[in-house]
């Protein structure tokens, strides 16, 4: 029978027509079905007769019913396949949920299948997050509902275009020169929501099926998955001490047309180790010689502990062959950051094209109010915090390693970034390993895991666990360990 909730919010009368307008859409409900009266109907819904009327009224209206005088109320017309025998309103309408199937074919992607599993286990390692609690929300806040009221923005609002904020490119291409070198404009800006975002649009902008696109031997799984989804073919290199091996780079080129190479240049996915003066320098020289793009990702850019890090390729690209990508405001909460693209005007005028389809608005008051946070300082000071906490973390989560984990791995303490690369001895089996844990309360992510016959490798994060954390998962890998 229909199903009347007295308690919400949307007129009884409406509950009504939504039902048998669904029946009739589902089938359930023949063309030229008589339904009952509304006497009878509302007696059986214990409802006001003109309740049940006003829903004949709107039903009509809508066209799925008809009522003829002295005659009844007859389905005028089926929008769908019918079902036969349900001359009447029979069955649970409202217990019927939304189709699980489609009815229709659609391309399936196995490439894109989510890597992220569910957590329910009481503490989870990540491949290194900033963590949350370390953002003070409140001033967060002041910022991004200052910028819907102060009456001084109106003019900044008024800048907004479908390419973005312009004040915030401003002040974002300022921000980007002095902290990586980067002489550019806001022409040579587009703002995104992720790092994914601005690497899938350059996918669709550069890369046609075939293309070869150049990645280390281990790289960042969700930009390989881009990668692939646009049918470029996936050629690896070597990573070692130095980065990215580009002798590899150079053999691979004299073979064949090579149309992009992507780097983590500051701190490698999921190594951590830095591409080296002396090869960044090759790999330019290599992009001009051979005329394919570099990708150049500013993965955890902002957290370097021990020295600067050396600036990006990018800001030393006179020939245009540098695509610069990376996020904005890590150490902020996760809604207050952002993407960004920097590269050529006339590659970023194409890129647009897509964003525009994509994601034609943006959030205006939020590019806003990081553009003030620039303006003012703001930014800066988080970084300095954070990058204090950062550091103490990597140095606990190292000496935790060192001192109860060392007969099974070995690492060095990486000089930024918020993850360790820890090398496992032979014979330990990493996804037996994280199975066990998870029984005891620890959950350790696939993604994490690289393991086969010539390596046996975890990330580990510890940026977003506390001190007191990080010993309780330490511990709780030396007990599972002890017992395998």
């Amino acid at each position: 029978m229909l199903s009347i909730d007295r308690t919400a919010s949307k007129d009884i009368y409406l509950q009504i027509v939504d039902q048998i307008a669904n029946a009739i859409q589902r089938g359930m409900l023949r063309e030229g079905s008589k339904l009952p009266g509304s006497r009878s109907m509302s007696g059986q819904l214990c409802v006001h007769r003109q309740t049940i009327v006003a829903a004949f009224r709107e039903l009509e209206a809508q066209g799925w019913i008809h009522i003829s005088p002295n005659r009844g109320v007859f389905v005028l017309s089926n929008r769908s396949t019918t079902v036969a025998g349900t001359d009447t309103i029979t069955g649970e309408l409202a217990e019927m949920g939304y189709s699980a199937r489609a009815g229709f074919s659609f391309k399936k992607s196995n490439i894109l299948d989510n890597p992220w599993s569910h957590v329910n286990s009481e503490f989870a390692l990540d491949d290194g997050i900033p963590d949350i609690r370390l953002t003070q929300i409140n001033q967060l806040s002041t910022f991004y509902s200052a910028n819907l009221k102060r009456k001084s923005n109106r003019k900044k609002l008024d800048r907004y275009t479908n390419e973005g904020s312009e004040y915030f490119k401003e002040q974002l291409s300022n921000y980007l020169h002095q902290s990586r070198g980067l002489r550019i404009s806001e022409q040579n800006i587009l703002v995104t929501r992720s790092t994914e975002m601005s690497l899938y649009i350059i996918s669709k902008v550069m890369l046609s099926p075939q293309d070869v696109v150049v990645v280390g031997s281990l790289s960042y799984f969700a930009t390989n998955m881009i990668f692939q989804e646009s049918g470029a073919r996936m050629k690896t290199v070597l990573v070692d001490e130095h980065g990215l091996n580009t002798d590899s780079i150079r053999e691979l080129c004299r073979q064949e047309k090579v149309r992009m190479v992507y780097v983590t240049s500051h701190h490698h996915y999921p190594t951590t180790v830095a591409l080296s003066a002396q090869r960044r320098v090759e790999l330019l020289a290599l992009a001009q010689e051979y005329g394919f793009a570099i990708v150049e990702d500013d993965y955890d850019y902002e957290f370097r502990y021990d020295q600067q890090p050396i600036l990006p390729m990018a800001s030393a690209d006179s020939h245009g062959m540098v695509i610069y990508v990376g996020s904005f405001g890590k150490t902020l909460a996760p809604g207050f950051r952002t993407g960004f693209t920097v590269a050529p005007k006339d590659l970023i005028i194409e890129m647009r094209k897509y964003l525009s389809i994509i994601d034609r608005q943006g959030d205006i008051a939020m590019e806003l109010a990081l553009g003030e946070m620039i303006a003012e300082g703001e930014i800066d000071r988080y970084a300095r915090k954070s990058l204090k906490i950062y550091e103490q973390r990597r140095t606990h989560l190292a000496n935790l390693l060192k001192s109860k984990l060392s007969e099974h791995l070995q690492f060095e303490p990486p000089r930024g970034g918020l993850a360790i690369w820890t090398l496992w001895k032979p014979g330990i089996n990493l996804s037996q390993l994280a199975s066990r844990c998870e029984k005891n309360g620890l959950h350790i992510p696939r993604n994490m895991l690289y393991q086969h016959k010539n390596m046996s490798g975890m990330r580990i994060g510890f940026g977003r666990m506390d001190t007191n954390e990080m010993t309780m998962c330490v511990d709780k890998i030396q007990s599972v360990l002890a017992q395998l």
